[in-house]
């Protein structure tokens, strides 16, 4: 008998849904607890192997069966400040051994892009921020945590000190670039949902100011109210863009699944701007395509793609001709971006070959079934 195993790919605000309406039934959760007291008292700033906000375990320690806080780190009780409380645990396990790998927390910052392409695409994201006007005091912004969107935040902090504009609130993954923001008084917050080194995590100890949340907080479309719905700009990544907006995240171009999808959807539908700040090429793979593999965010929700030899902004966005007779940004069309690509390879990619075999659905944030993902051939 063969085993046949479908996956299904969930954003995180789309995971915290389907747990909190019953979608999906966890029998046991195994939560790592860098500290915890004898009743389950939980925190992941204290601790050899803190890691900061457990932001994404909230909707599972709430909903579970039955919880298990594994630690090695037993403090006597009340162990405080408490991530999740005592009331959510079953049980408590004491291990005389790591409970993670510390190297999964950066020892000191993610490591900002120093490629010119990927510093230009950084100048060019806050470019777009800048144009469009929501740039002003009372914004809030998110942005990733890779090598040319850390860029873009410490480019947006230059441009903020400059101007002295006063956020509202950042969001994250949580990095030492956003920290140093709220430090500067240029956000009045951080809301962390998952921090991303180690600056974040002493940050989220010891200043009030940044705030750890629950990933249905963060982004779950049915509660009453999530913050990714008051974002002004989000900045993310893909590993495709179509013509028609619509951004993959889920598979690299041979069609194999790599990734998944995080806050991607979620954000990209909640903010009031969201950009995509894609290489125009990776080695010779171009990156904009007539059809992505998968949809993961649909275009509709995408209002400009930002790279190093051009921006394209979506005609359906409300921001179009605001953005459009901006003088200062490089717009090209989608069309035109793509074959730019297309040229400096001296062709088109080939599309990976499957066959009607479904591997994985992509389910949206709300519970529909956005797109599937076929197997590919060897």
């Amino acid at each position: 008998m063969q085993l046949v195993i479908q996956l299904q790919q969930q954003c995180h605000g789309g995971r915290a849904r389907s747990i909190e309406n019953g979608d999906v039934e966890i029998d046991v959760a195994f939560i790592a607890s860098p500290t915890s007291d004898i009743y389950g008292n939980i925190n992941g700033v204290y601790g050899e192997y803190a890691c900061g906000s457990l932001g994404y375990a909230f909707p599972d320690a709430q909903f579970a069966n039955h919880v298990i806080a594994v630690t090695n780190n037993l403090v006597p009780f009340p162990n405080a400040p408490i991530s999740i409380s005592q009331e959510h645990v079953d049980t408590v396990v004491e291990l005389d051994k790591p409970i993670g790998d510390p190297r999964g927390i950066v020892s000191t910052t993610l490591r900002v892009t120093l490629d010119p392409k990927g510093l230009k695409i950084a100048r060019n994201c806050i470019e777009v921020i800048k144009a469009s006007g929501l740039l002003k005091d009372g914004f809030s912004y998110q942005s990733g945590a890779g090598g040319s969107t850390l860029a873009a935040t410490n480019y947006l902090r230059e441009y903020m000190i400059s101007k002295g504009i006063k956020g509202s609130f950042a969001m994250g993954g949580a990095t030492e670039s956003l920290v140093k923001m709220l430090e500067d008084g240029l956000f009045k917050t951080i809301l962390d949902v998952q921090s991303f080194d180690t600056y974040a995590v002493k940050s989220l100890l010891n200043n009030p100011n940044h705030i750890e949340i629950g990933a249905s907080q963060y982004a779950n479309p049915f509660t009453s109210g999530c913050v990714a719905n008051l974002l002004n700009t989000i900045i993310l990544g893909g590993t495709e863009v179509d013509v028609n907006f619509n951004v993959n995240t889920s598979t690299e171009s041979d069609g194999r699944i790599m990734w998944g999808m995080g806050g991607h959807q979620d954000t990209a539908e909640g903010a009031k701007l969201t950009i995509i700040a894609v290489p125009l090429l990776r080695g010779r793979i171009p990156i904009i395509v007539d059809d992505v593999i998968s949809v993961n965010s649909p275009g509709e929700n995408i209002d400009v793609v930002v790279t190093e030899r051009g921006i394209a902004i979506n005609p359906n966005s409300p921001h179009y001709s605001t953005l459009k007779r901006n003088k200062k940004l490089d717009i090209k069309s989608i069309d035109e971006l793509k074959k730019i690509a297309e040229n400096l390879i001296s062709g088109k990619p080939k599309k990976p070959k499957t066959t009607d075999r479904i591997v994985a659905m992509i389910e949206y944030r709300d519970g529909s079934v956005l797109d599937v993902i076929y197997q590919v051939k060897d």
